[in-house]
């Protein structure tokens, strides 16, 4: 039976059920010593259409028990850290499948009780701590006297003197924390964290699609970059699995029709259909994913780059410098071909 016969039971039962179906399925996994890949997604593809019909007190139960768990869901642990902190704060503090982008974006959503979770946590990026403790305590900072402020400010700019009646000017380092946040979260917060900008279907699906025909993978995995607005080397490492897993994420994550996603990822891995029924297998597989675990795939892929970008404290490469290095080994080696 699959995954999806299990949320079909479910939904058709009282809430009850679905409930207890919700835990047993989320114990059962914590029990797992070291979960495959297909059992993450399998456990995300059966709880994530269940979430909003489950109580409080079982999101409690559910967040604590995934809070110890080394493999938990991504996007699961996401959709509990949406909640009051009250249920959010054992992942807050100690899950590992939160990176630093997500506590930013959680931070950028919730505030400061989400904030004050995060704070907790052992090895924070120092990053995610300065700008706690700035949102914390904005105006914890020397101010000069009046004078001196006219001095060494032109005229244009806007100063806020402190008053009997106004409170402290905001510091420096609370103003640069939010507007760092700002910038690097405000299309996350646009959308809610769950769709990805709009796309033109059509040419975009043309772009996948003809630049997977060429046989070069570097040309395909450039336009799946474009497509999916991720760096180059995420891009490319979908495509470098033995399985197809990952590029279908990425297709489901675009909402292509599922004969222009078997197009596409025949074209990049035409060893895997050998017979009629892979081909079926791959339809259903397609089918059973649930949108929102694809982009909540694709939401970590993006967080993925964003770190990047904090670890070498610069702007992300665009795609063309990595393209064009890339297409450079390509022409070195004769024995180039798709991955």
């Amino acid at each position: 039976m699959s995954s999806a016969d299990f949320r079909q039971i479910a939904i058709r039962a009282e809430s009850g059920k679905a409930e207890r179906l919700f835990r047993a399925a989320v114990s059962a996994f914590c029990s797992l010593t070291r979960p495959s890949r297909r059992e993450i997604a399998q456990l995300e593809d059966l709880t994530l259409p269940l979430f909003a019909n489950i109580s409080v007190e079982s999101r409690r139960y559910v967040a604590a028990a995934l809070s110890e768990c080394e493999y938990a869901p991504a996007a699961l642990v996401r959709r509990l850290c949406e909640g009051p902190v009250d249920i959010a704060a054992p992942l807050l503090i100690r899950s590992r499948a939160l990176s630093d982008i997500d506590l930013i974006a959680l931070i950028g959503r919730h505030g400061l009780p989400h904030a004050r979770a995060i704070a907790r946590r052992k090895d924070l990026n120092p990053t995610i701590a300065h700008l706690i403790r700035a949102l914390e305590k904005p105006t914890l900072v020397s101010v000069r006297q009046p004078e001196a402020i006219a001095r060494t400010v032109p005229e244009s700019a806007e100063v806020v003197v402190p008053g009997p009646d106004r409170q402290q000017a905001p510091g420096a380092a609370a103003e640069n924390a939010r507007r760092r946040l700002r910038s690097m979260m405000r299309a996350d917060a646009e959308s809610g964290g769950a769709t990805i900008s709009p796309l033109a279907g059509a040419e975009t699906y043309v772009k996948l699609r003809e630049t997977a025909l060429t046989g070069n993978a570097a040309f395909f995995q450039t336009a799946l970059a474009d497509a999916l607005e991720i760096d180059f080397s995420t891009a490319r490492s979908l495509t470098a699995n033995q399985n197809y897993t990952s590029l279908l994420a990425a297709l489901r994550a675009l909402d292509l029709g599922e004969d222009r996603a078997f197009l596409i990822t025949v074209a990049v891995y035409p060893k895997e259909f050998p017979h009629p029924q892979a081909i079926r297998i791959f339809l259903d597989r397609y089918r059973l994913l649930h949108r929102d675990a694809a982009l909540d795939r694709l939401r970590g892929w993006k967080a993925e780059t964003l770190s990047k970008a904090i670890r070498n404290a610069g702007p992300i490469a665009a795609n063309a410098d990595i393209r064009k290095a890339d297409s450079d080994n390509a022409a070195a080696s004769p024995k180039a071909r798709r991955l």
